[in-house]
């Protein structure tokens, strides 16, 4: 009897465990999901926040470049600079309207008249006056003929004076098509009856010059 009860014991099934995993599955609120799901995507919108708001920092300059690009910029604003002046007297300027063969032109013409003008002697007044005729024109050619023969010729003979004049440079301060202004460098020797030792003076002259007839003539002469 014992022993059958035994294997009756033996031969009873066990007790099914109990489904606790379904049930526990089933406890969770619907609503704890939700925000479990919200907190899981509220990071990649500040992600999305984040790279919206940094997009405009990449399309800037670094500092770095920026100390480099503002020097730069001054160096091309004063290179365009300088090349507009340039071209403004170089290009443009009316006075520049000539050649570098010009120029030398009237600077030897300035020079040749002031020499004619300040040489003379007082036996050889008329020949000395005509060479100087010949490089004036204008009403400076009507000045000089006056001037000559009313103070220059009387002096000259009452002090057998002597005069001559050497330029030591000649430089063109302006020049136009027809017109022009030299500044001349000249050294006059001089000597008379009462001092026969020659004494030097030496002076500077602004010759303002007109073409005529495609000659570089004298216009007015003023000592400065």
């Amino acid at each position: 009897m014992t022993e059958e009860v035994r294997d009756m014991d033996s031969a009873a099934p066990e007790p099914e465990p109990e489904p606790e995993a379904e049930e526990d599955a089933a406890d969770v609120d619907p609503e704890a999901e939700e925000d479990a799901a919200d907190d899981a995507a509220e990071p990649e919108a500040d992600e999305e926040d984040s790279a919206e708001l940094s997009e405009p920092r990449r399309r800037g300059l670094p500092p770095g470049l920026r100390k480099i690009v503002a020097p730069v910029l001054i160096v091309l604003l004063l290179i365009s600079g300088g090349v507009a002046t340039w071209l403004y007297f170089k290009q443009y300027r009316p006075d520049q309207q000539t050649d570098t063969d010009v120029a030398r032109t009237v600077a030897r013409a300035g020079s040749d008249g002031t020499v004619a003008l300040l040489s003379y002697s007082y036996d050889s007044l008329d020949k000395d006056f005509a060479a100087a005729r010949k490089h004036l024109t204008g009403d400076f050619l009507s000045y000089y003929d006056q001037f000559s023969q009313q103070t220059v010729a009387p002096m000259a003979k009452q002090k057998s004076m002597k005069t001559t004049a050497k330029v030591t440079g000649a430089a063109v301060s302006e020049l136009h098509p027809d017109s022009a202004v030299v500044l001349v460098f000249v050294d006059q020797v001089t000597s008379t009856k009462d001092s026969p030792q020659p004494s030097v003076a030496v002076s500077s002259v602004l010759v303002r010059m007109s073409r005529v007839g495609g000659n570089w003539l004298i216009t007015k002469f003023t000592p400065i």
